[in-house]
């Protein structure tokens, strides 16, 4: 399964297990699996012994992990945060804002959305649409 940053299709370098939110060990530090519809009090309650978060988006359509991302991230989560599963290219923009630093695809998706399709959105910071509304207000 490859894994997607802003320089493309990579390894996955993470070689832990991770345990679901609602079944955390006891000892950190933790590699933690969320689900969508997932009570985040748990892993906010230990958050400084968090390291990594994968969060499932299980449908394209359902964007209730970037919402979760958002959540994290304001809670003052500082590690890795991984988007796993139907995550399309024309979404990692809106995956990088929300707060994630990869996104996990399966090897089907990145035959049908290939490594130039996902490096298309890597400069995610240039197509936000708040930023350019804020550079035209500044120019009126």
């Amino acid at each position: 399964m490859p894994i997607v940053t802003d320089t493309g299709f990579a390894a996955d370098d993470l070689n832990a297990h991770f345990a679901p939110s609602d079944a955390l060990p006891a000892n950190g530090p933790l590699v933690v699996d969320i689900a969508p519809d997932a009570d985040l009090a748990p892993v906010l309650d230990r958050l400084a012994e968090v390291v990594t978060i994968r969060v499932a988006f299980p449908s394209f359509a359902d964007g209730r992990g970037f919402t979760i991302a958002r959540q994290l991230r304001r809670a003052g989560f500082a590690g890795r945060l991984r988007a796993a599963g139907h995550v399309l290219a024309d979404q990692y923009a809106m995956a990088r804002r929300a707060g994630f630093d990869e996104v996990e695809i399966d090897d089907a998706l990145a035959a049908r959305q290939p490594e130039a399709q996902w490096l298309a959105r890597a400069d995610w910071r240039a197509h936000d649409y708040q930023a350019r509304l804020g550079r035209a207000r500044d120019v009126a």
